[in-house]
């Protein structure tokens, strides 16, 4: 009774897809989605959109520290950055974007994506990662659509799959490359404007001089709560457009879709665009939340129906996941 009263909702509705979303500790997280070449035909009528990190695989692995000293020490390094201003930096620009990434473009630091993600994620301990036959099992039996929906790049979201044993568990991946296809420095609403992924060279313009960054340190000291800061030409979670233009592309209807992730404020975002949620990492269950799972292995107990289908061995996924193929349509 315990347990129920923990995972229990009112209505339990039906899904078409799974969405995980962050970097791979059982949740998932560019301008397509990569998804096989084959055909599928989808026989049940449900989804899960999953977040990557910390969703799929757990702290404890030590990726996200790692990640976080790699992202202060390139604010240091690349972008010349007063290191004692780091700490409090990147906590506001996580704070009020998302991510850092996107703070700093926001307040006028200029530079390549690649090098970036290059920088961030490539000198990651990959080895901490280890196969996980339990989880590998679950996502095989679950006979839905499975989608990973990360804020990292493709070749993270690759290696961390891979590293897991779970690559051939998604249909496809909707990556940083997927939402942000060319570097722009045009902040754009417009759908029309979005630019797929190898369609033009990426343009890399001049690193803004020191008197063009804005400081946003002073700025929240001086001002009232509220107050309006620059946007970010970076689209990612928990932007509300960025879980809808995710969503589009894989043609997802948002109430036949089961979102997992680690963060609150990107179920909280999810849940406004009427996902239906599952918050990974702790057994509470904040506002905007569905269901709260202490570890994404707990998912059958709190979802049993979700394997409650007589054409499982109809869903498949053969070979890899893609993170190089293009599809459109």
């Amino acid at each position: 009774m315990e347990f129920e009263d923990r995972y229990r909702l009112t209505q339990r509705p039906k899904y078409d897809c799974l969405l995980f979303g962050k970097q791979i500790y059982l949740t998932a997280r560019g301008s397509y989605i990569y998804i096989y070449i084959h055909t599928y035909i989808y026989i049940t009528n449900f989804i899960e959109f999953v977040d990557l990190d910390d969703t799929l695989y757990p702290l404890s692995s030590g990726l996200a520290r790692e990640c976080g000293k790699n992202i202060k020490d390139y604010m240091v390094e690349k972008l010349g950055i007063e290191k004692e201003k780091i700490v409090e930096l990147s906590n506001l620009l996580y704070k009020n974007y998302g991510t850092t990434m996107a703070g700093l473009r926001a307040i006028g630091y200029d530079f390549d994506y690649d090098d970036y993600h290059s920088y961030v994620h490539g000198r990651l301990p990959y080895e901490n990662l280890k196969p996980d036959p339990q989880l590998r099992s679950l996502l095989q039996t679950l006979p839905l659509r499975k989608i990973i929906f990360t804020n990292a790049d493709k070749v993270h979201a690759a290696k961390a799959l891979s590293k897991l044993g779970l690559e051939d568990c998604f249909e496809g991946i909707i990556c940083f490359e997927t939402l942000n296809p060319t570097h722009k420095n045009m902040v754009s609403d417009d759908e029309d404007d979005i630019e797929f992924l190898g369609s033009v060279d990426a343009a890399i313009d001049h690193v803004p001089s020191r008197s063009e960054i804005f400081d946003i340190i002073g700025h929240l000291a001086n001002t009232k709560p509220g107050a309006t800061l620059p946007k970010t030409p970076i689209v990612c979670k928990p932007q509300e457009s960025a879980i809808e233009r995710a969503l589009k592309i894989a043609k997802i209807n948002p109430q036949r879709t089961l979102f997992f992730d680690d963060s609150v404020r990107n179920i909280q975002a999810g849940k406004r665009v009427g996902l239906h949620t599952v918050l990974v990492g702790t057994s509470q269950r904040p506002k905007g939340a569905d269901y709260a799972l202490e570890s994404i292995h707990n998912v059958k107990q709190a979802l049993p129906e979700l394997w409650e289908t007589d054409m499982k061995s109809e869903v498949s996924y053969p070979g890899q996941v893609a993170v190089e193929t293009s599809v459109t349509a």
